[in-house]
């Protein structure tokens, strides 16, 4: 199979339920609408979302030898994903998160770190995931083996071969900017939360924080504004913003890894800026509508009419 991306990084199992307004004390029990099991991660639910997209994906990442992992691997299979570089560990278990959905959509969440720490890529596997176009690495900060320099040559021989690089990122704190700065001149498109870009950079409006970046070699920064859009700058200078959609949001779990499955999508189609920023938009309110990062994504045509059919919130 020729692929059209390869998906490397964070895979998890998230076990979700909503809605969720507390904890029961004690022993006692509280009954709530769903629960569900996904495959999630900052690569995991992009790499799902892309399937769902029509792409032909590559998974890149590793989960335990327990049941866990069956769930994540057969799942990755039934949506047609290549799983022949997913690494089965033993000895450690399979990354995985409890979501606790709030009726606002928001997630606070409890991780168990895992398989995904201790996964690399190894330089015999190199020909095999940096073989399609679009390379996308996600979930660095959570990737403890695969952080830091093996990350930086990994990204720079896919540079050297070609690729398009895309990148994001979890739990941004005082150490990011250490872990990454070695990455950006690599990575043609950056795509975190404008809070993480924010939390990294030290700057505080959506401009600086993007220059701050740019200055340090990345090409395209794609910055999710959450519901005030999405802020888009290069460094040729260009500058684009774009409203988000209105919607009524169910959880925001997988939001960011479905907006960055839509932007790779938009870019393997070769949109335009706009309508690419847009899909991608359209992609993560989505997966807002439902409970999981895979929800409300379901082909490229439905994505594609939501998009040119569903109303946005107002430009301030």
């Amino acid at each position: 199979m020729t692929h059209d991306v390869s998906v490397i990084g964070l895979y998890i199992l998230d076990v979700l339920g909503r809605p969720v307004d507390a904890i029961p004390p004690g022993g006692q029990v509280d009954f709530i609408e769903e629960i569900r099991l996904t495959v999630a991660g900052t690569a995991g639910g992009t790499v799902v979302d892309l399937a769902k997209l029509g792409l032909n994906c590559l998974a890149v990442g590793a989960v335990g030898e327990d049941e866990k992992a069956d769930f994540v691997l057969a799942t990755l299979q039934r949506f047609g994903v290549d799983t022949a570089e997913m690494q089965r560990l033993s000895g450690v278990p399979t990354s995985a998160t409890i979501l606790n959905i709030r009726r606002d959509g928001s997630r606070p969440a409890l991780h168990a770190r895992g398989a995904s720490d201790h996964f690399e890529v190894k330089d015999a596997a190199l020909d095999a995931v940096l073989a399609p176009p679009i390379v996308h690495l996600g979930g660095t900060g959570l990737l403890g083996k695969l952080d830091g320099e093996p990350s930086r040559r990994l990204l720079a021989e896919a540079k050297r071969r070609g690729r398009t690089v895309t990148f994001d990122l979890l739990g941004a704190n005082e150490g990011t900017l250490a872990l990454i700065e070695p990455l950006l001149p690599h990575i043609d498109y950056f795509m975190p939360s404008i809070e993480e870009a924010q939390a990294i950079s030290g700057v505080s409006d959506n401009r600086g924080a993007g220059r701050f970046f740019l200055d340090r070699g990345v090409r395209h920064c794609v910055f999710t504004l959450g519901g005030e859009g999405v802020s888009f700058m290069a460094a040729s200078g260009e500058a684009v913003t774009r409203p988000a959609f209105a919607i009524d949001v169910v959880d925001t779990t997988g939001c960011g890894d479905a907006f960055d499955a839509g932007f790779i999508a938009a870019l393997h189609h070769r949109m335009d800026l706009a309508t690419a920023l847009d899909f991608a938009q359209a992609s993560a309110a989505l997966v807002a509508t439902g409970l999981g990062s895979d929800a409300g994504i379901r082909s490229f045509a439905e994505t594609l009419a939501f998009m040119n059919e569903t109303p946005r919130h107002a430009v301030n």
